[in-house]
């Protein structure tokens, strides 16, 4: 049963701010660590390795805990699991508050870490919310607006973090003490939230991830356009983690950029994305655009290329970056609606916390993969730009030959649209 115009949008708002401090807290504390390990003046060969390293740090915990927060997001309410993960971002923020003050790098990664925690803890009741709280018929209109929140939230904590990096240089206290008030406001803001029932408030507690990981896959596998969607979801992962590093080297090394211009083209990739997510929320009408898949991987596919051409300049670069994350935002607002609406109501969350884990397995192996590149294939940044459109490229053909009623959509007035939730 949908919910009134004026409750939904009261929780859907909140629900939306609360997960872009959330967002926006993650990607600064992440890349303000990763310009101070720049900072350090360490020797090329070990800052490479420190760099992929906080990635994986952060992507570990929803390789370890997403199936937690599946549970949590079934067993309790959805906006209780909110709220109690945002009481835990101020003890994080505190811990890693402590370490920008003593300078202490292992504690300013266990920061990322327990961020990483949060995240992965909150991702499922997250985006499991959004079927809860929307209309079915805003419901792709609510992934546009939620990735373009998220995207927005990347833009400015990419940008504060490089910011906080030059400004708060040998005292990074002060950066500490603008997380912590963010997770109080967070906090505050989380309350809003509608209040929604349990889906499945008997769920036993499944010890061993592995074996619940493995069940939702298997319900995954019987259904092929949300088994597409959850391979396109973490493919999606992996490739905006490489071209994440990659832009800070290339920024670094190519184009010779202080720390604070660097974060601006970060920023470009996120803005691209935020623009192509709401884009394809509007361009979706009601429905879940599948055609918008195959023509947002040729898009990514083509200007990952364009990227690794030599001799642009950093506004070539910068436009190059936006319009990656323009067809990035065609590619995955779909996905994600495709992921939301398919699963059965009491499968839901553990579905998506399944989706949110293998999606940081592809965070966690493009972490080592970005490692290979640059450290042991010794590859330049543009070489891995044309890596990536290659490795998309291959992507496109599996989805053209397991879905190709979407891509013959693209030249048709009316795509197939994918048939609803069970």
């Amino acid at each position: 049963m949908e919910t009134t115009p004026k409750h939904w949008r009261r929780g859907f708002w909140s629900l939306i701010a609360t997960q872009f401090q959330g967002a926006f807290s993650d990607c600064t504390l992440k890349n303000l660590v990763i310009f101070i390990i720049l900072g350090m003046g360490l020797p090329e060969g070990q800052r490479d390795k420190l760099v992929p390293i906080v990635g994986a740090l952060f992507a570990l915990p929803f390789i370890l805990f997403s199936m937690a927060g599946g549970y949590f997001a079934d067993h309790y309410s959805k906006r209780a699991v909110t709220i109690g993960i945002k009481v835990f971002e101020i003890a994080v923020m505190l811990i890693a508050t402590v370490g920008l003050m003593l300078k202490n790098l292992p504690m300013e990664l266990t920061g990322v870490f327990l961020m990483g925690v949060h995240s992965a803890i909150f991702g499922p009741s997250k985006y499991g919310l959004l079927p809860e709280i929307l209309p079915d018929t805003k419901l792709s209109w609510g992934n546009g607006i939620i990735e373009f929140g998220t995207f927005a939230a990347i833009i400015l904590g990419t940008a504060l973090g490089a910011i906080l990096s030059d400004m708060f240089r040998g005292r990074q206290v002060f950066s500490g003490a603008i997380l912590i008030v963010l997770a109080v406001v967070g906090l505050a803001m989380s309350f809003g939230i509608s209040r929604v029932p349990a889906a499945a408030p008997h769920k036993p507690f499944q010890i061993n991830f592995l074996s619940d990981l493995w069940t939702q896959i298997k319900l995954m596998h019987k259904d092929r356009p949300l088994w597409m969607a959850m391979l396109g979801n973490t493919y999606f992962s992996f490739f905006g983690t490489i071209l994440q590093f990659n832009i800070i080297l290339y920024g670094k090394d190519v184009l010779k950029l202080a720390d604070t211009q660097n974060g601006y083209l970060q920023a470009s990739a996120a803005i691209g994305i935020g623009v192509g997510s709401v884009a394809a929320g509007y361009l979706s009408r009601g429905k879940i655009e599948t055609r918008l898949i195959p023509l947002g991987s040729i898009g990514m596919t083509l200007f990952a290329v364009v990227l690794g051409l030599p001799n642009l300049s950093s506004w070539m670069f910068a436009a190059g970056l936006i319009v990656v994350g323009l067809f990035g935002g065609f590619f995955v607002v779909p996905i994600g609606a495709l992921l939301q609406h398919r699963p059965k109501k009491d499968e839901k969350g553990g579905i998506l916390a399944a989706a949110n884990l293998l999606s940081f397995v592809g965070v966690f192996v493009a972490s080592g993969f970005y490692y290979l590149l640059i450290s042991v294939l010794k590859l330049s940044p543009g070489a891995v730009f044309v890596c990536c459109g290659v490795m998309t490229l291959l992507g496109t053909i599996y989805i053209v030959r397991l879905l190709p009623e979407s891509f013959l959509g693209l030249f048709r007035k009316t795509a197939p649209v994918s048939p609803a939730g069970h």
